[in-house]
């Protein structure tokens, strides 16, 4: 079978491989691959050098966003032949520590977690993998294609959770959000709050296009520029951008943050600090990656969204012996697939 291949920093090493078939361990599950998302996680793996390949390899197979059709499983089980899944990405400590020995892998104390895709795990990215049941999340059959936005849908699910429990901390019931940023993080963030009946503000710098129009189409307001943004109970900040953490910590009560900045400058912090945070009881938490919990929630919210809508965020499907093309960003990219077959 195929798969796609990189050595962490070496994109001239990025390439599509025989890989040998896999043989399930006793109880997994073995499951054609159908579809992989292309995120910015893998650039950063095949340009830059981030992840950790399996000990004693140069290399490993990537993606982490996953999505497949059961060919085998465990009788007695939740899953059968036919089932669409998606995988989860993180495996706890072998320890484990707490937060892994109570499946809160994402919250992983000692960092001794392991990633598929990731981190000394080979990913998704082959035309047949196998996955012990429980890291194989059952998706409702009508989703299809989409459910690849499985594992982008876990990490705002998370997210979501985060800003929820600091609500109640704060006793505040939240009506009004800002969420920053028009990529497959920030929409699907802007819709599960729509779909909890909250009044989405999303910001993007798309002043035309696909993105404002998604936007508008879930029944939010676009913005392309911050500085028409009211203030807001609740923020999810998706791009990293210093600026714009800035303005949604300023703006809410409670802010999420879910992107990383890559950035090395400096920013003026020191307001945050003292007026914003101290002075109005501020809460700001930062989410990665995502547990059990928030799979099984995500699966669900896409599961209730308007198929036609969903379908606008896959914006691009590559065959997986062009898998590179996808490493390339186009004007009018939102998810990107690569397509196993």
């Amino acid at each position: 079978m195929k798969a796609a291949f990189a050595v962490p920093g070496n994109p001239e090493q990025a390439e599509v491989v025989e890989w040998d078939e896999p043989v399930p361990a006793d109880g997994e599950v073995l499951v054609e691959g159908l579809l992989v998302g292309m995120c910015g996680t893998d650039v950063e793996i095949v340009r830059d050098g981030f992840g950790t390949p399996p000990p004693g390899r140069s290399g490993f197979v990537l993606f982490h966003e996953s999505l497949g059709r059961v060919l085998a499983a465990p009788m007695g089980g939740d899953l059968a032949p036919g089932d669409l899944v998606a995988g989860v990405v993180r495996r706890p400590d072998a320890a484990p520590c707490p937060a892994c020995a109570e499946d809160a892998w994402d919250f992983c104390q000692n960092g001794r977690y392991t990633e598929r895709g990731i981190k000394e795990l080979d990913g998704y990215g082959m035309q047949r993998w196998t996955v012990p049941p429980k890291f194989a999340v059952k998706l409702d059959p009508t989703l299809g294609d989409l459910g690849v936005l499985t594992e982008p849908g876990s990490v705002v699910a998370k997210a979501w959770d985060q800003v929820l429990l600091n609500c109640r901390r704060a006793h505040l019931t939240p009506r009004t959000v800002l969420v920053t940023g028009a990529g497959p993080i920030g929409l699907l963030a802007a819709m599960l709050a729509v779909q909890r009946g909250l009044i989405a503000h999303v910001v993007d710098r798309a002043t035309s296009g696909r993105k404002p129009d998604l936007v508008r189409g879930l029944g939010a307001t676009y913005h392309s520029t911050v500085d028409t943004v009211p203030e807001v109970d609740v923020a999810i900040e998706c791009t990293g951008v210093a600026e714009l953490v800035w303005e949604a910590v300023r703006r809410s009560a409670v802010t999420a943050l879910t992107g990383l900045s890559g950035d090395t400058g400096t920013f003026a912090a020191d307001r945050v600090v003292t007026d914003e945070l101290v002075l109005h009881n501020r809460v700001v938490v930062g989410s990665v990656n995502a547990g059990l919990g928030d799979y099984r929630t995500a699966a669900a919210a896409l599961a209730a969204a308007d198929r036609t809508w969903l379908g606008g965020l896959v914006t691009r499907r590559v065959p997986l012996d062009s898998f590179t093309d996808a490493l390339e960003r186009r004007p009018d990219d939102v998810k990107v697939v690569v397509d196993l077959a």
